[in-house]
């Protein structure tokens, strides 16, 4: 880790609902028009709902000052987070993660977008999933990546 890198905090910003990904805009955005503001690096993780990280060698005052200007940011958490907290974070996670063999996923893209399936085959290596139709008269196997579904119910087949 460099000498910098240890200068620098993680201050959390508690944001409203579902509104993550745009704070993290605006805040990109309110630092092109105030450089006595220092931030190093935002991110907002999918498994942090709730919660954008800022890096900045800055005191909390200049982050909450920077939290002001953004809409949906509701407050600053007090005290900073260890490097340590959130470099799991920073691990990109295979797309299959928590994806196992009876769960039931909604497809989200492709030629049968919004049909409900059943889990039959997960390839980890591959990142896809093989499933069949919940409602479908013919079993038939389809194999879609696992970014092109949403896990509905983890029960697995009995």
């Amino acid at each position: 880790m460099t000498e910098e890198a240890v200068k620098n905090k993680i201050y959390a910003i508690k944001t409203t609902a579902k509104q993550e990904r745009t704070v993290v805009d605006n805040i990109i955005k309110a630092l092109e028009d105030h450089d006595e503001i220092n931030v190093v690096a935002v991110m907002a993780p999918d498994e942090l709902k709730g919660y954008v990280l800022v890096e900045s060698p800055d005191p909390i005052a200049r982050i909450e000052q920077l939290r002001e200007m953004v809409p949906n940011a509701r407050t600053v958490v007090k005290g900073e987070t260890s490097f340590h907290e959130v470099e799991h974070f920073l691990e990109p996670k295979p797309v299959v993660s928590g994806i196992d063999e009876g769960t039931i996923v909604e497809l989200i893209a492709g030629p049968f977008k919004g049909e409900k399936a059943i889990v039959k085959r997960v390839d980890t290596s591959k990142e896809e999933i093989t499933v069949e139709l919940y409602e479908s008269m013919v079993p038939i196997p389809i194999t879609v990546r696992g970014d092109n579904v949403r896990v509905i119910d983890k029960m697995a087949e009995d």
